[in-house]
């Protein structure tokens, strides 16, 4: 005879949606240190050595010589992640062809588990607008440090989540920051910050 799948204990089930529920808070938290702590960006001089999904070497050359927008999160995430993924898509949907020079990157905090081939899962569905950006953490940390982000790793095992920073980042063709989008910002209001980007 047939039997049901086992659901999750009621309090495992509450534990998670408690600890899901902090991490955003957390995202969210951080973006807020921007308002005191701008980021240098690369043009301070830091440089790294990543990949992107295909496994295609990149350097801080990435950010330079046209627009750019840049998010630091991981594949795991449960909710700004994907979300912020979705909204990148309507940002360029809302853009259409103003939007072809404009560069989006997504880049990894969590780089043990986030392969290429796992990037390239992630972010294939954006045919292409958004390059998933991964690699050796060491090289990594150098990018994040660079922007000022903020990441950490909350839990243990191999089901850990990472707090970060959910903004994301508006990239001069120079590479320089220009600006954020707060999560969860109003459509409106995040195409027309991408469009003083474009106009320079």
């Amino acid at each position: 005879m047939a039997t049901a799948n086992p659901q999750p204990h009621p309090r495992l089930r509450q534990f998670r949606m408690i600890l899901w529920a902090l991490v955003a808070v957390a995202a969210v938290g951080a973006t807020a240190l921007f308002v005191f702590a701008p980021p240098r960006g690369p043009g301070a001089g830091a440089a790294f050595s990543v990949v992107d999904q295909s496994g295609a070497p990149l350097d801080q050359s990435m950010l330079t010589g046209h627009p750019s927008l840049m998010f630091f999160g991981y594949t795991h995430c449960p909710d700004v992640c994907p979300t912020t993924m979705a909204d990148l898509s309507l940002w360029f949907e809302d853009l259409g062809a103003d939007a072809d020079d404009l560069k989006a990157y997504f880049v990894s905090v969590d780089p043990e588990r986030d392969t290429p081939e796992v990037l390239g899962d992630y972010v294939g569905w954006l045919n292409g607008r958004v390059t998933g950006v991964t690699g050796d953490p060491d090289e990594i940390e150098k990018l994040v440090k660079a922007w000022g982000v903020f990441h950490e790793k909350v839990g243990e095992g191999d089901d850990y989540l990472v707090n970060h920073t959910a903004s994301v980042f508006l990239v001069n063709p120079d590479g320089s920051f220009e600006g954020t989008i707060a999560y969860g910002e109003n459509r409106d209001v995040a195409v027309n910050k991408i469009r003083k980007l474009l106009a320079g």
